[in-house]
């Protein structure tokens, strides 16, 4: 069964933390320094919020998935909805290990498929999803033969997994 997934960024995790479990009427499944998850079941929801993002609001959309099977379903989907499909595979990212690709929606949404396999002790340095994302912004430049805006690069110090 799929479940969907939200990313917030936010300034203040502890506040936040506190805003989200009295909203969602539950405490968190995950708490570290600089991230938060819920994993919900009604709704069926992986709601997380960290502050890695590069500004608050909302980070990413994504769809999550039990099994192998279920992750090549939603693969296919991706490439019947078009768009280029960032293919990133296995990677650390949100102190869990998992296999994932990404694709933008016509509004330039940012939606993330994956399949968690495994829980990891940090954060993970997105050096994937950053560089997958830069260059996805870069061939988005020239195929608009300079009527994009350039694309923005991340500082060097930005730590940004979920959403490069």
């Amino acid at each position: 069964m799929k479940r969907m997934h939200v990313h917030v960024a936010v300034k203040d995790i502890q506040q936040s933390v506190g805003f989200y479990s009295a909203l969602f009427g539950a405490e968190p499944t995950v708490v570290k320094s600089d991230y938060a998850k819920w994993m919900l079941d009604d709704p069926r929801v992986n709601f997380a919020i960290s502050t890695r993002g590069r500004e608050p609001g909302l980070d990413h959309l994504g769809i999550q998935v039990e099994s192998a099977e279920e992750l090549g379903e939603v693969y296919a989907r991706l490439r019947k909805a078009g768009g280029e499909v960032i293919e990133q595979g296995q990677t650390v990212c949100c102190y869990a290990r998992s296999e994932k690709s990404w694709i933008d929606d016509p509004a330039g949404i940012a939606w993330e498929t994956f399949h968690t396999t495994g829980e990891s002790i940090v954060y993970g340095d997105g050096s994937g999803e950053r560089n997958a994302r830069v260059a996805h912004e870069k061939q988005d430049a020239k195929q608009s033969a300079g009527c994009a805006p350039e694309p923005h690069a991340l500082p060097p110090e930005a730590s940004v997994c979920c959403r490069s």
